[in-house]
């Protein structure tokens, strides 16, 4: 990959996780940066930096890492990026490579709180669900593997207008298609953490 190739997989993945209407998949990581533009950019040596040091996979999952653990993608600027980058990079792949040990301890720590039916009620304003993951006790991982298995997220869409709500299920649908998940093993786990080994 080329500094220049860096800089586009960036605006790229900055336009996926901020645009309703952009995919990443979709436009195969394009963007309308032009190299004259790149150029005249003062943080080109990080684009330089990033793309001699990683391969071009690790260069997508870094920049995935950094949208996904940002408080807001939409104010997420490249500032932030060239000094927490590789911290948050690492605490990403952390989390992909143990996820099912993370997934087990959130769901094993709700549940012995909650009953399931609670957990998704959105009846009285924002569910139980919601105010875990706000309050960071659930992951984002967790709430699209919940999603992936309960489906909550259209309804929590049609009955949730705010502007909270709106962000998180933003944030949850453009990070499904980077999480490979087996939902038959997610589902095994939380029929036991809620009836116990089974």
């Amino acid at each position: 990959m080329t500094p220049f190739d860096c800089y586009k997989t960036y605006l790229a993945f900055k336009n996926h996780f901020t645009k309703e209407s952009y995919d990443y998949h979709k436009y195969c990581g394009k963007s309308r940066a032009t190299l004259e533009s790149f150029y005249k950019r003062r943080d080109r040596y990080f684009f330089e930096k990033t793309a001699r040091q990683k391969s071009d996979r690790e260069v997508e999952n870094f920049f995935i890492a950094n949208f996904v653990l940002c408080d807001d993608p939409q104010t997420l600027w490249i500032g932030e990026i060239i000094k927490n980058g590789n911290v948050n990079y690492l605490e990403w792949q952390k989390t992909i490579q143990g996820l099912k040990y993370l997934f087990k301890q959130e769901t094993e720590k709700l549940f012995s709180e909650v009953k399931l039916d609670d957990v998704f009620n959105c009846s009285k304003g924002h569910p139980i669900l919601l105010k875990k993951y706000l309050s960071k006790k659930i992951s984002l991982e967790t709430m699209l593997i919940y999603d992936s298995i309960f489906g909550y997220c259209k309804n929590f869409d049609k009955k949730l207008l705010d502007p909270v709500w709106k962000t998180v299920s933003m944030r949850i649908k453009k990070y499904r298609p980077f999480i490979n998940i087996d939902v038959f093993e997610y589902k095994r786990i939380v029929k036991e953490s809620i009836l116990g080994d089974v």
